[in-house]
């Protein structure tokens, strides 16, 4: 992680989005490889019986603003 990125707040992403961004802006907030931190997600959802995961991301989605605003 560079001082550029420590110095940004979390944001969704426009950029690197599948559904909302969340992951995306997630990834790039910490210099992590966003398909992995996706595919960790889903199995780590998968494994706790997929509703607390879909959970989180949808109050993630409400919670983290966009990049733009």
């Amino acid at each position: 992680m560079n001082a550029s990125n420590a110095s940004h707040g979390l944001s969704r992403s426009l950029n690197d989005r599948m559904i909302a961004g969340v992951i995306g802006g997630i990834a790039h907030r910490y210099g992590w490889n966003s398909t992995w931190l996706r595919i960790l997600y889903v199995v780590a959802s998968l494994l706790s019986a997929a509703f607390p995961g879909m959970l989180v991301y949808l109050i993630l989605w409400l919670l983290i603003p966009n990049e733009a605003d």
